[in-house]
């Protein structure tokens, strides 16, 4: 699901929220990314952002993210833009984010929960630095970075939890720590995405994505006996056994009742 290698992606622009969602509001089923560009550029609504940077961020930051396996995640999104809050939309963004970008996937759950979970107050950049130098050195990263990289990649990482609301957003090479919750609308999209992708019931309680979000499988069982009280499924737990009683087909019948209700 994610790149295994890591790769400078970020750099193409961090957490991008309010330009993917301008973005998706001019993109249409079936539109690729180039095709994206143009419409973009041709819409006046990036004034501030030069062509070729736009086209990056399109490009390298949001079509990898969204214009992936059918375009669904782009589909889905633009469909619940309209019903959902800001902090709803940033979480499902911020899913997407890390499920392309393994290095921010593996910063989180290495770095900022162990972190959080310790009670620590901040993040620094010297501790990005540093898990960039091991990932470098442990040769994750799609090829050896220089200098350069290994400067400017923590950067990037801190940069984009700041954007998705784990740390504060001032400028520092220490960033405060935010308190950081899952939102009940990310548990029902996630829950349902790994369903019909393919996972089985103990398998969706066991999911590393749950880690991006804090949550332990104990967590996660809370978290749908909540939503199983909304009649979103019907969960049953025994032990280590789980079964689900899943009330959609698709995701799109999903999304229709989260847009009814």
């Amino acid at each position: 699901m994610n790149d295994e290698q890591y790769t400078t992606k970020l750099g193409s622009g961090q957490g991008i929220i309010e330009e993917t969602i301008v973005l998706l509001e001019l993109w249409s089923p079936g539109m690729t990314g180039t095709e994206l560009f143009k419409v973009a550029l041709e819409s006046g609504k990036f004034p501030n952002i030069s062509a070729r940077r736009l086209k990056n961020l399109i490009l390298e930051g949001f079509a990898p993210r969204y214009l992936i396996q059918d375009d669904k995640p782009a589909i889905y999104i633009k469909s619940l833009q309209n019903n959902s809050s800001n902090k709803e939309l940033s979480q499902i963004l911020y899913l997407y984010t890390c499920r392309r970008n393994r290095i921010f996937y593996d910063f989180v759950k290495e770095i900022y929960w162990k972190a959080y979970s310790s009670g620590q107050e901040s993040i620094s950049i010297g501790q990005a630095r540093n898990f960039v130098i091991n990932a470098n050195q442990d040769g994750k990263t799609s090829k050896p970075w220089g200098a350069s990289m290994i400067q400017r990649v923590p950067v990037y990482l801190v940069g984009t939890c700041a954007d998705f609301g784990l740390v504060e957003k001032k400028k520092s090479a220490v960033r405060k720590i935010l308190p950081f919750r899952i939102e009940t609308s990310t548990v029902l999209y996630l829950v349902y995405d790994l369903h019909f992708s393919g996972f089985s019931d103990i398998g969706i309680l066991n999911h590393t994505d749950w880690g991006l979000f804090g949550l332990n499988r104990y967590d996660v069982l809370d978290e749908l006996k909540l939503l199983s009280l909304k009649n979103w499924f019907i969960v049953q737990s025994a032990g280590d056994i789980i079964k689900i009683g899943w009330q959609y087909r698709n995701m799109e019948d999903l999304i229709d009742a989260i847009i009814r209700r």
